[in-house]
């Protein structure tokens, strides 16, 4: 069985916060940008991997939740209980001290500076502007 991950979504609730910071911050490049109506679907990724991507969606487009269930969505995103990624990255301190220094401009806010983890990894954490947390490990 050969099975690749092609897609993964994060909401969003602002189609130029996130490109400011996943395309100006972060360096992904966009490779979808679909509107409808007032909404967007921005494709993203890393250009390093253009088999692998991140479509940031509206939450409230999905017509089979109620306006109820949306707007409890919403409040966990401000939490930044609803959505995350794990990224990655050979030099985690060189990729902090980027991100810590544009994350303000780009509508982000850092949760974590890189620290050595008890299980063996390092890694920081931050969150976009949609309050999605966003992990960055080191990886050699």
């Amino acid at each position: 069985m050969d099975i690749n991950i092609c897609h993964s979504y994060l909401p969003h609730t602002d189609p130029e916060a996130s490109l400011r910071f996943y395309r100006d911050l972060l360096g992904f490049e966009v490779r979808k940008d679909v509107g409808y109506e007032a909404m967007r679907w921005l494709t993203i990724g890393p250009p390093a991997q253009p088999g692998i991507s991140v479509v940031l969606y509206p939450p409230n487009a999905d017509p089979n939740i109620t306006e109820a269930e949306g707007n409890v969505v919403l409040e966990m995103m401000a939490k930044g209980t609803f959505g995350s990624i794990m990224l990655s990255s050979p030099d985690i301190d060189a990729a902090f001290e980027k991100i810590q220094a544009g994350i303000d401009a780009a509508g982000g806010e850092i949760m974590s500076e890189p620290t050595d983890q008890d299980w063996g990894m390092r890694d920081c954490s931050f969150r976009d502007p949609a309050g999605n947390t966003v992990r960055l490990q080191q990886i050699k």
